[in-house]
Formats: structure tokens, sequence, C-alpha cells
């Protein structure tokens, strides 16, 4: 019998989890970008999630790095509390305000955001997404102009011509090509990627410039300028073609080029992004590009979306102008709301020292607003609810640790196309859900209102009789 092979570090292999102990969930959502792909398999070890099938490097990222932090479920100004004395401690800052600002919602649930405005509504807050910083000049524009849209999916049987302007969705959005725009066989592009034309609109050549078909660089601050190009070629407009190239960096026949394949084809689609919202012109630029979509529409079938960051922040505009009209920004303070970009919005809010208390739900704002901002928001009491440690948790007066939106939390989030995706958590967590903890925190104040309300009926009047 030959010697038995002597075990060394090199030849032991690590121990793999034996599959009974695996949990699969199937048919997972990732909720890390406006994506929403919800085809995701999840191989689950307990508390940690060790595979990650068909997600991106984003997603699987996401998913695998997802641990539950060793921290309590509350603090109070710093020290361990229990989750019934922080909402108790936020239920009271919350009603000595008389300027309370609600911010973020982003990255929570529907369900968990119905009850954020209704907080709002109940102490006449400043209720505000982190759409203001992102696609609120879209917001703004979709009210002024209106939207000609289609889902991801119709655009994904039908769309033979895309058009990306100010987006870069092979970092920010990795699956959105191969998944939704330009790889998947359609119903009407039998051929997948063969049957579809790509146009990449940007002022720098980024790495989603490989995949399209023709890049179109223009002027940094002149996306207003070439669009409007756009919409006159589109109603046969003679156009100086000096002019044109001097204020887009791309001569006349290019753009004319570009309108003849827009009028020609079957079904257009702009997917556009930052690169076109937060630039000079911001909701001008986001009109003209709505409303060369429908001056398109008199040739062919054509079609405008965004491409959205934040795994449901569509959600969250979603439920704000379900309960108020508007999409963010919204004030509530007359017990009526009123929507003013600028006046209303977080960071200016903050920045001008006007709020004199808060509530963050699924946002750090003190990683990304101005600094006037975030000192003033250190000067205020604050409540902060996240499933990690981040620099606003860190200096909240009451803070939350909560359980993941997605991994570990069931719920509807809305895809970037406004589509209801429902959740398959993989595990639960120790800590509460938002969800749980915002409806405590509702509970209370509505009935300090009332006990207020009934002990201000009891006084006796001083009115003469």
């Amino acid at each position: 019998m030959p010697a038995e092979k002597p075990l060394t570090a090199r030849s032991v292999k690590p121990a793999k989890p034996a599959p009974e102990s695996l949990k699969i969930v199937k048919d997972a959502v990732c909720t890390f970008c406006g994506c929403v792909c919800d085809d995701i398999e999840l191989h689950v070890d307990g508390l940690k999630i060790v595979e990650a099938k068909r997600a991106c490097v984003l997603g699987t990222s996401w998913f695998l790095n997802h641990e539950i932090e060793d921290r309590a479920a509350c603090y109070i100004e710093g020290r361990p509390a229990t989750v019934d004395e922080g909402i108790q401690r936020a239920a009271a800052i919350l009603l000595q305000a008389k300027y309370p600002l609600i911010y973020g919602m982003s990255d929570t649930t529907v369900e968990s955001q119905r009850v954020v405005v209704a907080i709002g509504d109940w102490i006449g807050a400043n209720v505000d997404t982190t759409t203001s910083v992102c696609h609120g000049p879209s917001g703004m524009a979709f009210q002024g102009v209106g939207e000609v849209t289609a889902s991801l999916g119709e655009i994904r049987n039908r769309g033979d011509l895309i058009i990306f302007w100010g987006a870069n969705p092979a970092e920010s959005h990795p699956r959105h090509f191969t998944r939704y725009s330009l790889m998947p066989k359609g119903m009407f592009v039998p051929n997948g990627r063969k049957d579809r034309t790509c146009v990449l609109i940007d002022v720098r050549k980024t790495k989603s410039a490989r995949t399209a078909d023709i890049f179109l660089q223009i002027k940094p601050r002149c996306d207003f300028e070439a669009l409007w190009t756009l919409r006159a070629l589109a109603k046969g407009i003679t156009l100086d073609p000096r002019q044109v190239e001097e204020d887009t960096g791309q001569p006349l026949s290019v753009w004319q080029d570009l309108m003849d394949r827009m009028k020609a084809a079957r079904f257009g689609v702009f997917f556009f992004g930052m690169g076109l919202t937060m630039t000079r012109g911001k909701h001008s630029n986001t009109e003209a590009l709505l409303a060369l979509t429908r001056d398109m529409n008199k040739y062919t079938r054509f079609v405008v979306r965004a491409n959205r960051g934040h795994g449901n922040v569509s959600g969250a505009d979603n439920v704000v102008t379900w309960r108020t009209g508007y999409p963010f920004g919204v004030n509530l303070g007359r017990g009526y709301p009123r929507f003013n970009p600028g006046e209303y919005t977080a960071s200016d809010v903050l920045a001008r020292g006007e709020a004199d208390a808060a509530l963050i739900v699924a946002s750090d704002p003190m990683a990304n607003f101005s600094e006037p901002a975030r000192e003033h928001l250190k000067r205020i009491p604050y409540i902060a609810m996240d499933p990690k440690e981040t620099p606003t948790t860190r200096q909240a007066t009451v803070a939350f640790t909560v359980a993941a939106c997605g991994i570990n939390v069931a719920g509807t989030v809305y895809r970037m196309d406004d589509v209801p995706i429902p959740l398959r958590p993989a595990f639960e967590s120790p800590h509460p859900s938002d969800y749980t903890i915002l409806k405590g925190i509702e509970r209370r104040i509505r009935e300090q209102q009332a006990a207020t309300a009934a002990s201000n009926a009891r006084r006796p009047s001083l009115r003469p009789a």
C-alpha cells in the first residue's frame, strides 16, 4: 500500500459549507442601482451571502460584502439605548421643532417611504429626497413638459435605436446593456445587438463609448445647444453650419445624419443621466430632451427614460408625488404642500441654517452635502436610520441601526421605469426594519398630538361669555 501523502499548508483546502447548510434564494432583487435586477440567485450560509449568481460587479459587492454589524439597535447621543427609548426621543425632537426637515428615502422600501411622508404631514415638515441632488431637474422638467415614455420591457422588445445622453451605464448600471437596452433579443429585434444601433453623446469618452456604434463628443456645458439643434432639424429649419459647430463642437452634417437615423428608426429611445441634468442648464436641458422626444413622435415612435441611480429613488419620487403632488422639495408647514426647488430642498435648507431638527432615512448627507449644510446639521438635533455606521449616524442625536432593504427586509421597490418589484430577502436581521421604527415614531407623534389637543380642549376659554 503506498504511503499516504502528508498534509501540508498548500494541500489543505478550505472547507466548503455543506450543501445542506446553504439556503438558496431564487429571483432575489438587487437594490444597489436603478436597474433593480430581479433574477439574482443568492446562496446564503447562515447570516452571510456567499454567492450571487447573475449579479453584476456592483451587485456582487453589495451582496457579498453585506454583514450584520455588531452594533446596538439604537444610540442616543452616542450611548446604547433601547429602541423604545429611541422612538420616544425621536418623536419629542420632531414635535418640538418649528421647521423640521425630512430627507433621504432612496434606499428603503415604498412601505417605509409612505410612513415617512405621513410623519412629515403630521408635523408640517420639509420633505425632500435624494432626487434633489441628482435627477431633481428631471422632476421639474417632467412637470413642465411631460414625458413620452415606456417600460424597460417594451424597450427591450422594440427599441432599435438606443441613444445615451450624458449617461455612462457601463460603470453606473453594468447590466443595463445586457438585460434591457442593447444585447437582449426581443420580439421585434430578434437578433439582439445586430438589430440595434447605439449612439452615445457625452462631453468625454467614457467606457460606455466602446459599446456605441456612434460616439458624439460635444462641447462641455453645451447640451442645450445640441438638443435645440436637433429640434430645429426635426422641424426642417435651416441652420448656419459654422454657428452649429461653434456651439456644439460637432459639424452640422453629423447632427443631420443623427436626425436622419432618428426619423428612420421604428422605435427610438433616449436614456439620459446626470451628465445632462447636473450641468449648465439643468432642468432646461431635460426639458429640451423631453420636447425633442415629443417632436420625434410626429415621424416615428420615440420614448425617453432617466437612468436613475439608487435602488428605490424612483419609488421615493412616486410616493412623495402620490401624497403631495410633487416629487421632492415639498414643504408641508402650512398644512398643504408647496413645491419650490432651491427653497425647500434639503441641502439648501441646511446651508441657510433654517431647519431646527431633521429626520434622515437611508441617506448620508454628512458625506456629500456642502460644508455649510453639514455644519448646520451638526448643530441641530436629528435622527438617522441606516444599516451601517456612517458619518451621518455618528453625529446623530438618535441613531437607529436597521435591517437592510432587500437583503433582510421584504417590501416593494420601483425600478427606474416606475415598475414595482417585490423584494425577496435572503435572511432576517437581528435589527428592526426602518418601517417598524418609523411606524413607532408616527404612532408616538399622533398620541402626543392627540393628548395636547385634549388638554387644550379642557382649558377654560378666556373669551367673554
